[in-house]
Parts: C-alpha cells; sequence; structure tokens
C-alpha cells in the first residue's frame, strides 16, 4: 500500500502540475513564483559553485593517487549537484518568508473553486486573519524543518556519512516541502496543527512521493511555482468535496 503512495504522490504533484499550466490565473500566480524563485536560485547557486573548490576542499581534498581521483570526481560532482539542490531550496524558503505564502492561498482558493464550486473557510475568518493564520503555521510546517533538513545536509558534507546524510537530509526537506503545499487547504480552515501533523504522519509516503520532483534540478523549480495546486486537490479528492462525487 505504501508503496502505490508514492506513486500516487508523484501522480497528484504532475497533475496539479498539469492543471495550473492550463488555468490562467494559477499559471500567471505559478509564473509569478517561478519567476521569483529562478532569480533567487540562480543567485545562490551562482555564489555556492563560486566557492565550489573551497566547499570541496572542506569535504575531500582532492587526492593525488589516480583511482581515488575517480572517484573524488564523482563525489565532487555529488556535491556540486547537492549545493544546486540546497540553492533552490534555499531560495524557496527565502520566497516564503515575504510573499510565497500568500501567492500559494490563492492559488490553493482557486483550485478549491475551480474543483468544487466553492470555498470551503469558516464564517468568521477574513483574508487578513487567514493569512496571519498561514504564516503563524509556516514556521513550524515548512521553514525549521527544510531549514533543519540543510543544517543536517552541511553536516553530513563535513563527516565520513556524507553521501548518506545528504541523501536522508534531501528525502526530509522533500517530505516537508510537500506538506507545505498539501497543508494549506486545512491550514486555512483552521484545523489545529496536531490533527495536521497526525495526517503527515499517516501520508510519509505520499509526501515523499509528493515532494520527489522538488529534488530534481531543473523541472524542481517548476513544480514548487504550481505545487499548491497538486496539494488542494489531494484533500479535496481524499474527501471527495468534488458535487459530482
Amino acid at each position: 500500500m505504501d508503496f502505490f503512495e508514492f506513486f500516487r504522490g508523484m501522480k497528484m504533484n504532475f497533475r496539479g502540475l498539469m492543471m495550473g499550466l492550463k488555468t490562467p490565473t494559477l499559471f500567471f500566480l505559478g509564473m509569478t513564483r517561478f519567476v521569483i524563485v529562478v532569480a533567487l536560485a540562480a543567485l545562490l547557486s551562482g555564489l555556492a559553485l563560486y566557492w565550489h573548490k573551497e566547499i570541496l576542499d572542506l569535504v575531500w581534498q582532492r587526492p593525488e593517487a589516480g583511482l581515488i581521483q575517480i572517484v573524488w570526481g564523482v563525489v565532487s560532482w555529488l556535491i556540486s549537484l547537492m549545493i544546486v539542490v540546497m540553492s533552490i531550496l534555499v531560495s524557496y524558503l527565502i520566497s516564503q518568508i515575504f510573499f510565497g505564502i500568500f501567492i500559494m492561498d490563492q492559488m490553493s482558493r482557486i483550485t478549491e473553486r475551480i474543483y468544487s464550486g466553492n470555498l470551503n473557510t469558516p464564517s468568521d475568518s477574513t483574508l487578513f486573519t487567514t493569512m496571519v493564520y498561514l504564516v503563524s503555521q509556516e514556521i513550524p510546517r515548512a521553514i525549521v524543518p527544510v531549514a533543519l533538513s540543510l543544517v543536517l545536509m552541511l553536516i553530513g558534507f563535513l563527516t565520513p556519512m556524507g553521501p548518506v546524510m545528504a541523501v536522508v537530509s534531501s528525502l526530509l526537506a522533500a517530505m516537508f516541502l510537500a506538506w507545505d503545499n498539501t497543508d494549506l487547504l486545512p491550514a486555512r480552515r483552521m484545523i489545529p496543527f496536531g490533527e495536521r501533523w497526525a495526517q503527515l504522519k499517516s501520508t510519509v509516503f505520499f509526501h515523499l512521493g509528493f515532494g520527489i520532483w522538488f529534488l530534481i534540478p531543473g523541472i524542481n523549480i517548476v513544480f514548487l511555482a504550481f505545487a499548491p495546486v497538486g496539494g488542494t486537490l489531494f484533500h479535496l479528492e481524499g474527501r471527495k468535496e468534488h458535487p459530482g462525487k
């Protein structure tokens, strides 16, 4: 069952991307996020790769032996790849802190209206109070977990378990980035954090599948830009809120 949930998560994120690309308002909002994240990612990646040699020397200085040099070259390539991934994740977090939360919420609202024909929100909530609440939820939901994953990844570079730590940290970051998008709808409906956390724990494989796209350099920025659509569909379909279902 968990095996299929992983692929269901991948499929749901892809469906959200396709819906976002085909819907004018979602496309505009998604591309706005895309342009901002790309600009930040390009800047951070450029700075990180500029200091690539210094970073690699901290992990493993270039050996002189021929065979070990080949291994060193593979490690160097992997570290370069991880630097790019880290730069994209950091740029995503920066964009989230300043303006991404508002755009994500609007994309989620539009998706819900398109899918179910209405917007189900608490009757006593306003846009302002909802946004204040969502911003407060962003810290435990995405910023702290992903930042922790990045720290673990950096620590891994300095230990013999570096490659393993890098993979584990990347998967954790992908899972929490996925949750950041699937949690938009329940957070907007003011569902207690404890209930939402319990749902994440019960759908770990789904969120790993949903977030695995975020670890593929290049296309990950596109999926990050439109992920709120798939994250909203996850809850709408799970609760069968489509009027025809």
